[in-house]
């Protein structure tokens, strides 16, 4: 009974990974992540870097696996389609000069953008 159980939960967890992998839009660079989190009822979009820099940077700092974004809107400005966002690109297995061991690297930032790739005018 117990293995029936423990199959059951190993399944459902398999299961929830892989959809919430499937969530992950692959882009070349992080506009449309940012106008997909604009738009998104719940202000969020995750994606995956790919292409040429990507490959670059992964090369580089010999990371583990593929550079994921993920990017949440903080505000919704008065201003339509526009929002603070939040936008954080991470990698696991990043090895930087100088440390030791290789680790999860992590940038995160704040932008004010519009869905026409432009700041508000206001934001309030």
């Amino acid at each position: 009974m117990k293995t029936t159980a423990l199959i059951g939960v190993c399944l459902a967890l398999c299961v929830a990974a892989e959809a919430l992998a499937q969530e992950r839009i692959a882009v070349k660079d992080v506009k449309p992540l940012l106008i997909a989190a604009i738009d998104a009822a719940g202000g969020q979009a995750h994606g995956v870097l790919v292409g040429d820099i990507a490959d670059a940077i992964t090369q580089r700092f010999k990371g583990t696996t593929p550079i994921y974004i993920d990017v949440s809107t903080e505000r919704r400005y008065a201003q339509a389609g526009c929002s603070r966002l939040k936008v954080r690109f991470w990698q696991d297995g990043v090895q930087l000069p100088g440390v030791p061991a290789p680790r999860r690297q992590t940038i995160e930032f704040g932008i004010d953008y519009c869905r026409d790739g432009q700041p508000p005018r206001s934001v309030s």
